[in-house]
């Protein structure tokens, strides 16, 4: 029986194309002017947003890769997860989901199943409702999700609004990437190996129910930019962002992994892309190579007023414990990113 990782040259977020390359190609597309279109593609937010109603406003994203393990059913529910992600980091409710499936034909349905089962598992735990799909034959399996949700249109969660004086949360660990890049060289430890699929099966709709009792000025998924990339899209051009190095959550064996210089071709594209974006200052390699980690199904990164950041932190805790206030918003400083 073939194995999902044995038919991919790269799987997860880190299938990404790079932010820089991706840029380049995006700045040719022509302008969409629509008074409705709340979010589009030009702020590189997180999904597309469009006004219904005076209240109401539909958010809509797509999301697929291929495969970082080789159990079906995880990476159903892992791409599944990471599709959802995006409507929770704009503040919406997913509503339905269309089924994205790329699948070779030489390998067994069985698999294909399975991977479908797993995704549906994690759309009814959304609460939402799948709608049918479509496939095609690849050489490579790949799969995901086109989602549908609906929020308030006057509070939606923007990617780069965030407040100077506010503090930044992330609620998951680090190090997605490098331990996936570790089970494929047949050289992770099982314990690292289980954080890391609990982490990307793990819905953000538990910390963003959360979040929803606060005053969010912005939010984000960390996915395959890592945290930095994401960090610079949220500063914008009206802030800068401290990053609190001692305070990043992270799988503690990628830390080790990355030591011993088991990163990833993703990381180093993200390393490439910040370059004069980020004062990284005297940080331990390896902690560099955690924040330009791309991260499959990652957690959210958030930007909240001082007064009430520690009291939403404790809410968040709740349901993602290894949360971290992990910095805080400025004025433009001399660089848009700072590690500290």
């Amino acid at each position: 029986m073939m194995s999902l990782l044995s038919n991919c040259t790269s799987g997860g977020c880190g299938a990404k194309i790079g932010p820089g390359e991706l840029s380049k190609v995006l700045s040719g597309m022509p302008a969409f002017c629509d008074p409705k279109l709340l979010v589009g593609f030009d702020a590189s937010d997180d999904a597309a947003v469009y006004q219904i109603d005076q209240n109401t406003a539909i958010v809509s994203t797509v999301d697929f890769f291929s495969p970082m393990v080789d159990d079906a059913r995880s990476f159903g529910r892992i791409a599944a997860a990471n599709a959802l992600s995006d409507v929770y980091s704009m503040g919406g409710t997913p509503l339905f989901a269309l089924n994205l499936v790329c699948y070779p034909e030489r390998m067994e349905l069985d698999a294909l199943g399975e991977i479908l089962l797993g995704g549906a598992e994690k759309i009814q735990e959304a609460g939402a409702v799948l709608c049918g799909g479509h496939s095609i034959y690849d050489k490579e399996p790949k799969y995901g999700l086109s989602v549908t949700g609906r929020l308030d249109s006057k509070r939606i969660w923007r990617n780069n609004t965030p407040a100077p004086g506010d503090q930044l949360i992330l609620t998951k660990p680090l190090g997605i990437g490098i331990v996936m890049a570790a089970l494929r060289g047949e050289m992770a430890d099982e314990q690292a190996v289980q954080a890391a699929i609990s982490s990307m099966q793990r819905l953000n709709k538990y910390a963003a129910e959360k979040m929803h009792s606060f005053p969010i000025s912005a939010c984000t998924d960390i996915t395959g930019f890592g945290l930095l990339a994401h960090a610079r899209e949220m500063a914008g051009e009206a802030t800068s962002l401290v990053l609190y190095s001692s305070e990043l959550p992270y799988i503690p064996q990628a830390y080790t992994y990355a030591g011993d210089y088991l990163i990833t071709a993703a990381a180093q594209r993200n390393r490439n892309h910040m370059q004069g974006f980020v004062e990284l200052g005297d940080t331990p390699f390896a902690l560099q190579e955690l924040m330009f980690d791309p991260q499959t199904s990652g957690g959210l990164f958030l930007s909240a007023p001082k007064s009430c950041a520690q009291e939403l932190l404790s809410a968040i805790q709740e349901v993602e414990p290894q949360a971290r206030i992990v910095g805080e918003v400025l004025l433009p400083q001399n660089s848009p990113i700072l590690v500290r």
